[in-house]
């Protein structure tokens, strides 16, 4: 370990180097299913040139590295190897924002709390926001994060415009740039967004902006069944009405956010009795009348598609629902929910979806409850199983259920580690094989992010 900790202070710097047991916070992020784990070191690197140093040092002696930005993930992509070290952005930071281009130049440790307060200051916003806003830049590219607003504006992948990457030989890279398109040989950028830190390193980022929103409206509809709700989505999309926001709650999720958080929604007791899922709508605009008039107009709509009843909400309690389903997994989390789900199918099988995790749940003596985006198919569930043999055999089943309806095991946290074991089982052969190839080509050595998505063989 001594050698370890003087080859990264010849790398960076000696009070940037600390002994893997100084601190717990670098031994996990934040999935309820990954065991912690301290690394034999962490290394905070404040320029490209550190991080340079310090993949050529690791890859040299074949040293594990694992990238963490703020450790909010939920996949245990972040959780370092006891052979390991851990290199921590938490002090690349730096955001510069291009007007003109509309673009901010963002290093991988900001937060997107950080990168809203200034893009702020130039009326811009940069749209992906999931529900930790402490996350980190480099964290949201790594998993591809989404977030309500994907609807509208897609999701990380749809904003990444090009990227600094430090390969594991310590050789450093640029793709893309400060423009929205590009025909030049393989992609590179979409290749690292999404790779959970197993390809490279990124050291900077060049992010999508748009004007910033003036008006916000949000609009909550109760519904006798899920069924009923999500046949409304497609036509409430249909209707060309540009919503920001499209979210489905169910209705026990809902009495634990209004009882976490103390919301004030207005619905009647006569309508709760009733109600078995709730659609979240939210609208943006630059003029609060037309904002108005869309608002109108799509509570009218959305009444016709069968809902119970129709509230355009008060500003102040919809950002206070906003913000309450953005907090969903960390109630979840502290109510002891044992496992995550986030499946993504087309948003026109939910309800299949749904219908068949109540069917395994009954069958398997679990609770599984959650909400989701309802406007591109992204499902969240918390699992609460507390064998682990038993809960692995729901989450295949519901897994596999998505899957079966043309889903995908993840549509934003990530395979991570906590998934592989399903990830593998489940996915194309072929599929893997080309994936470990291209892992092969990046990082020979499998230095980087170790075991996160598949187990690592030199033989690969």
């Amino acid at each position: 370990m001594t050698d370890v900790l003087g080859l990264l202070a010849d790398a960076t710097a000696p009070e940037r180097v600390l002994p893997g047991d100084v601190n717990d916070d670098y031994s996990h992020d934040e999935a309820p299913a990954a065991e912690p784990q301290r690394p034999l070191a962490v290394v905070i690197p404040t320029t490209t040139a550190e991080v340079v140093a310090i993949l050529r040092m690791a890859n040299e002696h074949i040293i594990p590295v694992t990238a963490r930005g703020s450790g909010a993930g939920v996949s245990g992509a972040a959780v370092p190897r006891a052979d390991g070290i851990v290199v921590s952005f938490e002090r690349m930071r730096r955001i510069e924002i291009d007007e003109e281009n509309m673009v901010a130049v963002v290093q991988p440790g900001a937060t997107l709390t950080e990168l809203d307060e200034v893009a702020a200051r130039h009326s811009l916003v940069y749209p992906v926001l999931p529900g930790e806003h402490g996350a980190s830049i480099g964290g949201n590219i790594g998993t591809n994060a989404g977030g309500s607003r994907a609807v509208r504006y897609g999701v990380t992948r749809h904003n990444v415009l090009g990227l600094e990457m430090v390969l594991a030989s310590g050789s450093v890279i640029r793709s893309g740039g400060k423009f929205v398109k590009i025909s030049t040989g393989y992609d590179l950028t979409q290749l690292i967004v999404g790779s959970e830190g197993t390809l490279a390193l990124v050291t900077e980022a060049t992010l999508r902006l748009y004007p910033r929103p003036r008006h916000q409206s949000t609009v909550l509809a109760p519904f006798l069944g899920l069924a009923g709700l999500m046949q409304a989505v497609p036509k409430i999309i249909a209707t060309g009405i540009a919503v920001t926001t499209l979210e489905y709650i169910d209705a026990w999720t809902m009495v634990c956010l209004e009882q976490e958080f103390d919301l004030r929604l207005g619905v009647p007791e006569n309508v709760r009795d009733w109600a078995q899922a709730y659609l979240v709508v939210v609208l943006e605009g630059q003029h609060a009348d037309r904002l108005e008039a869309e608002t109108q107009e799509l509570a009218e709509h959305i009444t016709r598609l069968g809902a119970i009843e129709v509230y355009v909400m008060p500003a102040n309690a919809g950002r206070a629902l906003i913000e309450a389903r953005e907090k969903a997994f960390w109630l979840g989390k502290r109510e002891g929910a044992h496992d995550l789900v986030d499946v993504v199918v087309p948003r026109a099988s939910i309800c299949d979806f749904m219908t068949a995790v109540d069917q395994i749940a009954d069958a398997r003596s679990v609770e599984i409850g959650g909400c989701g985006h309802a406007g591109d198919g992204n499902i969240h569930l918390s699992i609460y199983k507390e064998d682990p043999d038993e809960r692995t055999v729901v989450m295949r089943e519901v897994l596999e259920a998505g899957l079966a309806l043309g889903g995908a095991i993840s549509g934003e946290h990530g395979i991570g580690t906590v998934k592989k074991g399903h990830f593998q089982a489940l996915e194309d052969p072929d599929k893997l094989e080309l994936l470990r190839r291209i892992k092969t080509v990046f990082d020979p050595n499998g230095i980087l992010n170790r075991g996160v998505i598949f187990d690592w063989s030199p033989a690969a």
